[in-house]
């Protein structure tokens, strides 16, 4: 089980393996769509009703992030990004924000940096081994489009 302190106001996280499955399917038209679970978009809306911040790191641009972050009104939304570290540190001086405030969410090795980075920090069960061998990581049981970053925000909404 997730444990997290009362001080997080920020959920900084990836975005593909972690709301999504980390599946890409191709269409017909060579366009690329994923699949998302309403557990994990309620999560979002749980997270902004009970005033947390969220920000969504990825090393992708997709028409997803663009939905959710519309409908959930996240400002901080930061895609095609190849080196996450500067973006999350950017963020947590923009805010002014302490290690005891935010929480970091990644699945993959270009999440490394910031998981290594955070004091708090969460992957999935089928990240990247090298991740789950990072000191202080906590690892969700369910898997990443599947309801775990709805198991975050339940830890932090109770």
């Amino acid at each position: 089980m997730i444990k997290l302190p009362e001080s997080i106001k920020w959920i900084i996280t990836d975005f593909d393996g972690i709301v999504t499955d980390n599946c890409v399917y191709i269409n017909d038209d060579f366009t690329m769509s994923r699949k998302l679970n309403f557990k994990d978009i309620m999560a979002f809306s749980i997270l902004r009703k009970n005033n947390y911040n969220i920000a969504i790191i990825s090393g992708e641009e997709n028409s997803a992030i663009q939905t959710i972050a519309k409908k959930f009104n996240i400002e901080e939304v930061h895609q095609n990004i190849r080196i996450k570290i500067d973006v999350l540190k950017h963020i947590i001086e923009k805010y002014q924000l302490s290690k005891d405030e935010f929480v970091y969410i990644g699945d993959d090795i270009n999440d490394l940096a910031c998981l290594e980075y955070a004091k708090y920090k969460i992957t999935v069960p089928h990240c990247v081994k090298k991740l789950k061998e990072i000191e202080g990581i906590q690892i969700t049981t369910s898997q990443g489009g599947a309801g775990a970053f709805r198991e975050v925000a339940d830890c932090l909404v109770g």
